[in-house]
Parts: structure tokens; sequence; C-alpha cells
């Protein structure tokens, strides 16, 4: 039985960093409401050895759009990692969107065998495309989007399940 891997991958990256924007959102209001100094929730933590929500979407960000951009065989974009802001995080899960709305699932299917290579820090890593994108790509993903959502749940905003979820 063959996936699209298209179908596996842009849609369900689509919905994720969508429904992040939302939370972001509802983040952003809660500040407003409650007066809080919305840098405190960007700079927020679950824990001191843990990274903050600015980077947890900034992360999302990146893992979506460099695989999207590698199983099409194309350069990821380049974004700057200098979100500071809720408006600023909230558009670059939204950019990243437009990215993946762009690629072309003709370019994607059939990336399953292919070989990807990508850099983590200084190490050059290889897998082939159907178990890159299932077991590094999506739970990495779906990691950062869900301790976006615990940082900005565990400090009083008001979220839920159908909130990650989203409408389906």
């Amino acid at each position: 039985m063959n996936i699209s891997m298209y179908q596996a991958s842009v849609p369900t990256m689509i919905r994720a960093l969508n429904n992040l924007a939302a939370v972001l959102e509802k983040g952003a209001a809660h500040c407003e409401a409650k007066k809080i100094d919305p840098s405190v929730m960007v700079t927020a933590r679950l824990f001191p050895d843990m990274l903050p929500l600015s980077k947890q979407v900034q992360i999302a960000s990146d893992t979506a759009k460099g695989a999207g951009a590698r199983l099409a065989q194309m350069e990821p974009p380049a974004y700057e990692d200098n979100e500071t802001t809720f408006p600023q995080l909230i558009e670059r899960a939204r950019k990243t969107v437009k990215y993946l709305e762009s690629l072309d699932a003709a370019k994607i299917d059939g990336s399953e065998d292919r070989t990807i290579t990508w850099k983590a820090g200084e190490t050059t890593r290889s897998m082939q495309g159907m178990p890159y994108l299932l077991n590094r790509v999506l739970p990495n993903v779906f990691f950062h989007c869900t301790t976006a959502y615990d940082i900005l749940r565990h400090n009083g905003v008001e979220v839920g399940k159908q909130d990650f979820l989203g409408k389906l």
C-alpha cells in the first residue's frame, strides 16, 4: 500500500501551524484582558532547562518548512528566529503555512524512498523519506506545538484540547 507523502505531510503540518496560530492569538488576548506583559508569556518556559514559547514556535515552523522543502527536493527558506511578540510569532506560523501551501504535491509524492539529508547542528543526518516524515518530522512538529500550547495553558490561557486539534 502506498501513501501520498504530500497528503501525509503538508496538510497535517498546515493544520498544526494554523491551530498553533489560533492558540497564540488566545494567548495574546489573555495577556491583554489580564493586563499581563506579553513578553512574560512569550519568554515563559515549562521548566528552566526547556526552551521558551518563542523558540517552540520557531522550531515547529522550521521543522515544517524544512521538511516540506526537503521532501520536494528544494532548499528550505531561512527565517531569522527573531520573533519576540505574539503578533510576530503568529505571523511566523502563518508565513510558514503560506510557504507550505506553495509546495507542489507532485514534487513531494514519491519521496518515501528518497534519501533526505539535513543538518542538525554540526551533524549531517540522512534517512529515507517515509521514516523521516513519520518518525522525525511529524513527532517534532507536534512536540513543539504541544509544548507551546502547554506553556500557554500552564500560564492561565483558557485553551483546551479542541483548540489544539482545531475544527474538523
